[in-house]
This record gives structure tokens, sequence and C-alpha cells, in this order.
């Protein structure tokens, strides 16, 4: 990449915004929080399906705002409804509190969906550079790992207890946090590409979902990453801690587990480089998805050998830390400039409508408990992985 160049600026501005915008002090006792205030994995399973429905309404206005006004502008919208999100999170004691926040916080992602990318993958362009956009989003993805290791850490140690005040102290320092990611915000430079569509928002959308349909091997390789995160990602990381606790692990290393896991992903992250060069990116993309299958199903029915309930988990986040910048780069390439987070945000809306529905079906068989849930992820993530590529996309997305 050139010494000088808006790409360079924008990618180690969006590192911090990245930093101080995922630290979550309370994630590794989250579901424990949702537990002692009184909630059921049924309602969990509810807190997805707000939180998936308000993306499916927000996404859109999101993109649209992205694409006419500037990432900047849609980023500072974002980070303010997050806030108002979580002091609403401190304050809810009944199942309608959560779901409100869940959908505010839902929300509140669509300013920056499709918008981060966007304004990364134009940068690049305006730099010629755009053929690292996987690299760039490995070493952005990177900043959240780092946050998480001093989020885990603390967060699990501090709240070991599982104490209230302990809760909303967690809660709160996030918020801190949050207020400096807001100022932060002011540095990114839009490139000239971004902000300037000034055609009627609906066209706009309607461009959107033309370059989606002209472009079939978008719509393959979104099915493909989608269902695969789904299962992976968003299950997974809303049922894990009940997971290790039941395998015999302790509350207070919970915090030390997630740690780990951020440092291997932060190394995956900073790697996606090497990776790409010797490997093709679809190839990846298969052997990651079958391996979060696999970990999934193993989840499911060993899920009281702490052992390979743990290998399980480093297999998972690995997996995903590798398949997200990848999964950035083959997309950006067959989207255009000046719809891009429109269109992006269109495919978000398509992931909100699968959350929906795989979520949907996960409250059908929660009567099971983990066992259930599990087993039917680890089916969710193969169908995903074993989604085919048409031979002739694959070609041009497999340069590096």
């Amino acid at each position: 990449m050139k010494t000088k160049s808006i790409s360079i600026h924008n990618i180690r501005i969006m590192f911090w915004i990245r930093f101080f915008g995922t630290i979550n002090f309370i994630a590794p006792v989250l579901t424990l929080f949702y537990f002692a205030r009184g909630l059921e994995a049924s309602h969990i399973l509810l807190l997805q399906i707000f939180w998936s429905g308000a993306v499916l309404i927000g996404e859109v206005p999101g993109g649209v705002v992205a694409d006419r006004f500037g990432a900047k502008t849609s980023f500072l919208i974002g980070v303010l409804m997050k806030i108002a999100s979580i002091v609403l999170l401190i304050y809810s004691n009944h199942p309608w509190m959560f779901f409100l926040y869940s959908a505010l916080n839902g929300l509140s992602v669509t300013f920056f969906s499709g918008a981060d990318e966007a304004l990364i993958y134009e940068s690049l362009k305006e730099d010629d550079d755009q053929h690292r956009m996987d690299r760039a989003m490995g070493k952005i993805q990177s900043a959240s790992f780092v946050s998480m290791i001093l989020a885990v850490l603390f967060g699990s140690y501090f709240a070991q207890d599982l104490q209230e005040n302990q809760f909303v102290f967690l809660l709160i320092a996030g918020i801190g946090f949050h207020l400096i990611e807001f100022f932060l915000i002011f540095f990114v430079k839009n490139p000239s590409s971004i902000g300037s569509y000034r055609e009627n928002p609906f066209k706009q959308v309607v461009s959107g979902m033309r370059a989606i349909r002209r472009a079939p091997t978008l719509l393959l390789m979104f099915i493909n990453f989608t269902l695969v995160f789904i299962a992976a990602d968003s299950v997974y990381e809303a049922f894990n801690q009940p997971l290790f606790t039941d395998a015999g692990l302790p509350v207070v290393m919970i915090g030390v587990l997630y740690a780990l896991a951020a440092v291997c992903g932060f190394i995956t992250s900073q790697s996606i480089g090497w990776f790409t060069t010797k490997f093709p990116r679809m190839l990846l993309m298969s052997v990651t998805g079958v391996l979060a299958a696999f970990g999934l199903f193993l989840s499911a029915l060993f899920g009281d050998s702490l052992w390979l309930v743990l290998g399980a988990f480093f297999v998972l986040r690995i997996g995903q830390a590798l398949r997200r910048p990848i999964y950035s780069q083959l997309k950006n390439d067959l989207i255009p400039s000046d719809i891009r987070a429109t269109t992006l945000s269109l495919l978000s809306v398509l992931d909100s409508a699968f959350d929906l529905v795989v979520f949907g079906i996960l409250s059908f068989v929660a009567f099971n408990g983990l066992t259930g849930i599990l087993l039917a992820s680890s089916i969710f993530a193969l169908i995903g992985t074993l989604t085919p590529i048409q031979i002739k996309a694959r070609r041009k997305i497999n340069r590096t």
C-alpha cells in the first residue's frame, strides 16, 4: 500500500474505532446476566429474533444514509443508538425491556453494517489497492480481538460472583469506551465515491437489488457464509457460557478462555494475507465451514467433556476469524461503487431474514436443551458449507 493514502488513514482510524466500539466487559457473563435477571433459554432465542428483526427493518435505511451522506454520518448515528441501548439494558427487569434493548441494539448495528466495508473498499480503490480488501479487513477485525482480551479478562474476574452491582458497573464502563469511539469517528475521511449518490432513494434500493440479481455468485457466497455464521457465531455465542459451566469450567475461567481465543483470532486476522497466498480463498471457506459443523456436532454430543468442548470452541472462533475477511473480499469484488453500502445492506437484510428463520426453527428444538440447539445448528452449518459456487465465478474470485 502507498505510504500516504486515504486507505492507510481510514484503516488505522477504523482499527481504533473497532477497538473501542467492540469493548464489551459484560460479554463473558452476558448469558449468565440474562439468567440472573430472570430470563430463560427461550427468551434468549427471542432476543436474537428481535435483534435480527430490527436489523431487517433498519439495514436498507442505514445503507441509504451511508451512500447519500457518507460513512461518518452513518457511524455517528449508530454509536449514539448503541449507547442508548446499553442504558436501557441497565434498567431492564422485564422480558419486554430486554427485547426492546435487543431491537435498539440491532438498529444501531445497521448504521455500521455495509458502511464500514464500503468505506474501506472505496478507500482502497482510490489507491488502486482494492485487491487487498481481505487483508485490510483482517487488520481491522484484529482490533476486536485485542479489545476482547482486555474486556473478557476484566469482566469475568470482576463479575465472578454474578452480583447485580457488578453487572451494572461493567455496563457503565462499556458506555465510557463507546464515547471514545464516538469521538474517533470524526477523524474518518469519506472517499470521493462515498456519500455522493443523489438519485431517488427508491431507485437507489432498486439498483442494489439489481446488482445482487445480476451476480448470482454473490447470492450463493452469501448463503454459504451466512448459514455457517449464524450457527457457529450467533447461536453458539448465545449458549457457549452455560455449555462451559455445565462441562465444569469455573465462571472466572470463561474470561481466560475468551482471551486465549482472542489471541488466536488476532493472529489469524493479521495473517489473512499469508493464508490467501498459500491457499485458494474458496478452499479456506469450505474447510472452515466443515470444521464449524463438526465442532457444533461434537459440542452437542459430548457437552460433558470439557476438553472436547474447549477444542470445538477454539476451532469455531479461529474459523470465523478467517472466514469474515475472505468473504468481505469476495463479495465486494462483485458490487458497484456508487451503491456499495446499499447493496451490502440489502445482503444484511437477507442475513436477518435467515436469522429469523434459523432462530425460529431452533425455538422448536429448544425444549431439548443445548443438545438439540447445537445439533440443529451443526446441520445448518453443513448446509451452508455445501452450498455450491459456480465454476465460472470461482475462477474470478480465487485470485489473490
